[in-house]
């Protein structure tokens, strides 16, 4: 019976070429909607995302601030200022915590040879790196213990800064005078994409021992502390038990947010989540009433090709043809119709998506990307534009008298 379904649809399309194919070009080009709407819609999500990622992965970024209210007969208006005691009286008390940083900064000339900059220069723990994304290229390496320990004058270069002080050059092992200090450079930065910093990008940045930084410069207060929960979902939790244990060190009221301030990038990452998941849920739409509008042209061929049938719907009733098989081969018919236009939008979406990966400032709005949840979201839609654009012609052809279809023909 499939067979003869298809032989019948192939005389349709060969009677009805210009109807048929404007209407499989509607499908076609709802589709080629979805797909490529939601694939770029992927695609800049998950290159956003990345770009946010590249100052951490839900970090945060604590500094000293300003109190603003009063608290166990101290005054409001204090400053408050963090040192390594209180990085190790955090890490020590919360155990939600999973990597913890202090970080000393200042801007200080490096020369090396004739080229010179001022970048910032930044003084971390080994966990550091981890925490900011900040990992050496190939030949190179971070900051390790032995170097704290030691108070070794080693720096590990930002990569843009490397290429203003040392060109194609290699600089791992080569020095460059800080504030007028040797440093021995043992690794550089691998690239990165970062949209969000404080001071300085890291790409521009030197990074030396903490301890190191304190010998050479003689700074007493952090600039910051940076920590990394265990699990995204337990920050809050953590930053919510830092300030008990900072408001009891430093006598201020625990609820008094301007006392520290706090940085959460948790919270800026779950924004830009949900973001984009409306975004795409937006092309989602667009590109579906796209391909609804094709769907409503394949049901309106459907009531022709009905009408046109009536004679032969009414000559097949009533040599037996149950209502079953009339309605089963305007079903068929419908969806094959469809199907060659999704099969052409796939095609068409595919060289499109292709296309659009070469295109440049990747960086920017990312590489479009054919999620299996988009092919999927694409194809059960599809089917349900099919059964829908089918089903209403199908039970009118089904409900119709062959008697009267009879007398039609004549």
């Amino acid at each position: 019976m499939l067979d003869g379904l298809i032989r019948q649809f192939i005389d349709d399309l060969k009677r009805q070429r210009l109807r048929t194919m404007l209407t499989v070009l509607g499908i076609t080009w709802g589709t080629v909607a979805v797909v490529v709407l939601l694939a770029f819609g992927t695609g800049m999500g998950r290159q956003m995302r990345k770009n946010a990622a590249g100052i951490g992965e839900a970090i945060v970024i604590v500094s000293g601030g300003t109190t603003t209210k009063s608290f166990a007969g101290f005054p409001d208006g204090r400053r408050i200022q963090l040192d390594e005691d209180d990085a190790a009286l955090l890490k020590r008390e919360i155990p939600e915590i999973l990597y913890l940083s202090g970080e000393y900064g200042r801007w200080t000339p490096v020369r090396r040879g004739t080229a010179a900059a001022n970048p910032w220069v930044t003084g971390v723990w080994p966990e550091y790196g981890e925490i900011r994304n900040v990992f050496p290229d190939a030949g190179g390496r971070w900051i390790h213990e032995q170097d704290m320990a030691g108070r070794r004058r080693v720096a590990v270069l930002g990569d843009s800064l490397k290429k203003l002080l040392f060109g194609a050059e290699d600089a791992v092992g080569q020095y460059v005078h800080i504030n007028g200090t040797p440093f021995l450079v043992v690794g550089v930065m691998r690239p990165k994409t970062q949209n969000a910093s404080y001071r300085a990008r890291d790409r521009d940045r030197v990074f030396i021992p903490a301890t190191t930084f304190r010998s050479v410069f003689g700074d007493r207060y952090l600039s910051r502390l940076i920590l990394k929960a265990k699990d995204p979902d337990l920050t809050r939790d953590a930053v919510a038990r830092m300030y008990k244990l900072l408001g009891r060190r430093y006598r201020f009221d625990p609820t008094d947010r301007d006392a520290l301030s706090v940085w959460d990038t948790t919270e800026f990452q779950r924004i830009l989540k949900y973001m984009f998941l409306g975004f795409n849920i937006f092309l989602g739409v667009v590109g579906s009433f796209t391909l609804i509008v094709g769907g409503i042209g394949v049901a309106n061929i459907m009531y022709v090709v009905v009408r046109e049938r009536t004679p032969e719907i009414g000559l097949k009733r009533s040599l037996g043809a149950t209502r079953r098989l009339i309605l089963t081969q305007v079903m068929v018919e419908t969806l094959l119709i469809v199907a060659v236009g999704a099969v052409l939008g796939l095609l068409i979406s595919f060289g499109l998506v292709e296309a659009g990966s070469m295109l440049p400032a990747q960086d920017e709005i990312g590489r479009p990307e054919l999620s299996p949840a988009v092919l999927a979201a694409t194809i059960a839609l599809l089917a349900l534009v099919g059964l829908l654009a089918g089903w209403f012609p199908a039970r009118r052809a089904a409900s119709l008298d062959p008697v009267e279809c009879l007398r039609f023909n004549s």
